[in-house]
């Protein structure tokens, strides 16, 4: 955009806009999410009106996401992740191998490749960290065994992600690609070596981090709460969260979300959690908007209309098919109805990592141009149905609390 500030102006009209449209959402009924996004779309280029920068925007979004993996970490314990792994790490390799195949077929007809179609469903199998964060926190089930279990589940997806994006430039060539126009290594390099490298350097991450951190970072803190200062606490708990995520993403090549969720998981456990907790809220509820805001500035409302068949297909695969697959992964784990319900409604989404994906794939010609916009759309459309999911998931919850205390009263009258 033209004007001189774009920082300050995409953020004061990204929350202007997003107050004044997710206020007559919460009016209407509606999540206020549904509002957020549209005030995004209002932003964007594609609409008439004043004009957000859309590259400053997803910068202030990936803060957003910082902030609300650093939250989570702050509630999940190593302990906690390993006890959910004998079903986070089958279920979330499950479901992303079922909707890569279900994105793969709808893709087919469309013409792809067979590499550009199974790419295509690698960027639908991956939900979004904002909307199962704030799904999870809305309804208090992030501590929840389900919200466990789903968190663990985002933490193998997360690095399933940082592996595909590092395999991709090695064999963009071998497909079509054009690898020659990046700048790196990676290009070069054997596929396995690729992914060696980068399971090596999320090993050794995850060797430094939680050891070291686990001492060094809850005894800094407790030294700058000891000086009674609000503002020097609140800098330094933000100082760790995008420190240490900016420090995983340059120097071994994790994703700034996975950081972010070690820098608070390292931290659970010490008194300083809450307080931390408690100071990066406000920041974390901003940032959370301004992720949507930004979502919705990249769509282009025509797609709805020139595309419908292509997003209603790709909208199928994310809502109905990762959610009927997760369904029924978690109950052939032997898992409860209750959890079961509240991880299929989770993960019935896509959002950021499903855009960067895409946009790789772009980059190095292993999809066309045309795949963006249905994915776009998929994002948009997932996110404000989510919290509709959800609430057909609480029914069902119910319905099923319902027949068991009459099977109960029955037994017991029998």
């Amino acid at each position: 955009m033209d004007a001189p500030h774009p920082l300050i102006t995409t953020i004061g009209l990204g929350l202007l806009y997003a107050l004044v449209c997710g206020t007559l959402a919460a009016l209407a009924r509606l999540p206020p999410i549904v509002g957020y996004l549209v005030a995004g779309i209002l932003l964007g280029p594609h609409t008439p009106g004043m004009v957000g920068d859309p590259e400053t925007a997803m910068e202030l979004a990936e803060l957003g996401v910082i902030l609300l993996m650093f939250g989570v970490g702050l509630h999940f314990s190593p302990a906690e992740l390993v006890a959910v792994r004998r079903v986070a790490l089958p279920g979330a390799v499950t479901q992303m191998a079922v909707a890569t195949a279900l994105g793969a077929l709808v893709a087919r007809q469309w013409d792809y490749s067979w590499p550009q179609a199974v790419l295509y469903g690698v960027a639908l199998s991956v939900a979004s960290t904002v909307v199962l964060v704030r799904a999870l926190a809305e309804r208090e089930e992030t501590d929840s065994p389900a919200g466990r279990i789903a968190v663990g589940w985002l933490v193998v997806e997360d690095i399933a992600v940082l592996l595909v994006l590092v395999l991709l430039p090695a064999v963009a060539g071998a497909f079509g690609g054009a690898p020659a126009g990046l700048a790196g290594r990676a290009a070069d390099e054997n596929a396995v070596t690729a992914v060696a490298i980068a399971l090596g350097k999320v090993a050794l991450f995850i060797a430094i981090a939680v050891p070291v951190g686990r001492r060094a970072i809850p005894w800094a803190l407790v030294m700058i709460a000891h000086l009674r200062s609000r503002e020097l606490f609140t800098l330094a708990t933000l100082a760790v969260s995008i420190g240490i995520a900016f420090a995983a993403a340059k120097l071994f090549g994790v994703s700034f979300a996975l950081g972010a969720f070690f820098a608070g998981m390292v931290m659970h456990g010490s008194g300083m959690a809450a307080r931390a907790a408690e100071q990066s809220l406000p920041f974390r509820d901003a940032f959370a908007v301004l992720f949507f805001v930004a979502v919705g500035m990249m769509v282009d409302p025509a797609v709805l209309v020139d595309r419908t068949g292509a997003v209603a297909a790709t909208l199928a695969v994310v809502i109905l098919g990762k959610a009927a697959a997760a369904a029924v992964i978690m109950l052939a784990l032997r898992q409860g109805f209750a959890a079961t319900a509240t991880v299929t409604a989770a993960l019935a989404q896509i959002g950021e990592f499903s855009l960067v994906l895409v946009e790789q794939g772009i980059r190095l010609g292993l999809l066309p141009d045309a795949a963006r916009d249905p994915v776009l759309a998929a994002v948009v459309g997932s996110i404000a149905l989510n919290p509709s999911v959800f609430w057909i998931s609480r029914r069902a919850i119910g319905a099923q609390e319902r027949r068991k205390a009459e099977t109960r009263k029955a037994g017991s009258v029998a």
